[in-house]
């Protein structure tokens, strides 16, 4: 029978501690100029559009392409958990593959309610950058409108941000490729950011406040389905101390 797996200690320190902090410098943030000063950088004044509205790069290979390959990840890790019932090598990884499937679906799932919830608009809506909607921070009273905001938190960020679930579920077997996928999900939510923003879709603190909740939804995850307390995980008789 194979031993479980024992994990190592959680830094809540690093695992949340930064997360929170990170939380509390985006609130703020609200009282700044950040957002706006950012976005002017993406905004030509000249053909009054974002330099990167209509690139076939962002719009149709990194959003398009990209989300599409990330659902194809969620649809394959969902099928080797349910065949992780069934083939006998694959029992050993069912905990990792639930916690994979489980934060992966809630990461891709919390940003639509809450896009329709807080109804905040997209730069490219504002009367700033050639739209016709007002202004207002996240969280300030929305202005009338016959068109509600659907932009914070950032969805397409999520595509990148959600890979922080391979993370968590590596992270106790094979904690050297659970580094190389934190960098991937860092670095892909990074460019999936920036390239929304150089097209007017989504402020800044729209793709941080996404990447703080996929890290926290995956360590809830991690926590709920993979971290045992190592006494848990002890036999339940030990030899004694020579």
């Amino acid at each position: 029978m194979q031993q479980p797996i024992c994990p190592r200690p959680l830094n809540l320190w690093l695992y949340l501690g930064i997360p929170l902090a990170t939380m509390l410098a985006l609130v703020a943030l609200e009282w700044t100029s950040v957002d706006m000063d950012v976005a002017n950088l993406f905004f030509d004044t000249a053909t009054g559009q974002f330099i990167g509205r209509h690139s076939y790069l962002l719009e149709n290979i990194l959003h398009d392409r990209v989300k599409q390959g990330v659902i194809l990840l969620g649809v394959l890790a969902l099928a080797v958990f349910v065949a992780s019932f069934l083939v006998r090598g694959l029992y050993g990884w069912r905990r990792e593959l639930g916690c994979l499937v489980l934060a992966l679906g809630v990461s891709t799932a919390f940003v639509t309610p809450l896009k329709k919830l807080t109804q905040v608009q997209c730069p490219w809506s504002l009367t700033q950058f050639g739209g016709s909607e007002t202004y207002s921070k996240l969280l300030e009273p929305r202005p009338a409108t016959d068109k509600p905001g659907l932009c914070w938190p950032g969805g397409h960020a999520t595509t990148g941000f959600c890979l922080f679930a391979l993370f968590f579920a590596l992270r106790d077997r094979k904690p050297r490729l659970a580094r190389v996928a934190f960098a991937v999900a860092l670095i892909a939510g990074t460019v999936l950011s920036v390239g929304r923003m150089m097209q007017g879709a989504h402020f800044l603190s729209h793709n941080v406040w996404t990447a703080v909740f996929c890290w926290l939804i995956g360590l809830g995850a991690y926590y709920l389905v993979l971290y045992r307390r190592r006494a848990q995980n002890r036999p339940a008789t030990e030899p004694r101390p020579a």
